[in-house]
């Protein structure tokens, strides 16, 4: 397994997008007027993983309050892909995970989360805890990565997430997802919340105790700003959970 310091982690995890040669953007640009969604294909972690996640978003929330709880529009994940897709290219989507969740079984997987970090986002502290890079879960990520290319659109703007600003970080972000944060390049995390840099400083200080999770499923959320799964629009064996189109 590739090893990481915490700044080489800090880079991958949620640096600041930047442009890509062309060879490297998706291949397929959104024609005037059509609609396009931010969609993130995404691992829902067990209630162990929920509840470290969720007692570290009251200590930020206790220090930033206006930060965000961790809810049902802003559920804690992670990430396999983001990428920009066509609204009515979201049936072909889902049944491409499908199709590969015939095969795969993510919910066996065993992931661990290893420590705390932050990243300086839109001006204030994001936090993430950081889940260990297993050869099994960067297999499924490619894999998801694989399946969902056919549909990716470039030319994504901020209409295409929920509540999101347009000068947002998250948007340059999700357009060049692949391949600056996939493959060699991809660091699985939880995003657990917002606070200031220096309670940031602080609690990413102290002593981390690491912890053993399972994916309890899969989803398709559309995104909102600082990269949150804002709505879900589908879950795996549950059908579509929102309109996409």
């Amino acid at each position: 397994m590739r090893i990481h310091t915490k700044r080489t982690v800090l880079g991958l995890l949620l640096s600041t997008a930047i442009a890509l040669p062309a060879a490297e953007q998706p291949q397929t640009t959104r024609a005037p007027g059509e609609k396009i969604i931010a969609i993130d294909v995404l691992l829902r972690p067990d209630q162990t993983m929920i509840s470290k996640a969720g007692a570290i978003n009251a200590r930020l929330r206790a220090d930033y309050k206006e930060g965000y709880s961790l809810d049902a529009t802003h559920s804690p994940h992670v990430t396999m892909v983001q990428r920009f897709v066509r609204a009515k290219d979201f049936d072909a989507v889902t049944a491409a995970i499908t199709k590969l969740l015939a095969t795969e079984r993510p919910t066996e997987l065993q992931l661990k989360g290893t420590h705390l970090l932050y990243q300086m986002w839109n001006g204030v502290a994001l936090h993430a805890l950081i889940v260990e890079r297993t050869p099994e879960l960067l297999r499924l990520q490619q894999k998801v990565v694989d399946a969902v290319a056919p549909f990716a659109v470039s030319g994504g703007t901020a209409a295409a997430f929920i509540d999101t600003p347009a000068d947002a970080d998250i948007v340059p972000y999700v357009e060049t997802f692949v391949p600056k944060a996939s493959g060699a390049n991809y660091m699985p995390h939880v995003t657990v919340g917002l606070a200031t840099e220096a309670f940031g400083k602080k609690i990413t200080a102290e002593p981390f105790a690491a912890f053993t999770f399972h994916p309890a499923g899969v989803a398709i959320y559309q995104l909102g700003n600082f990269g949150v799964a804002a709505k879900k629009l589908w879950e795996s064996g549950a059908g579509k959970g929102g309109n996409a189109k």
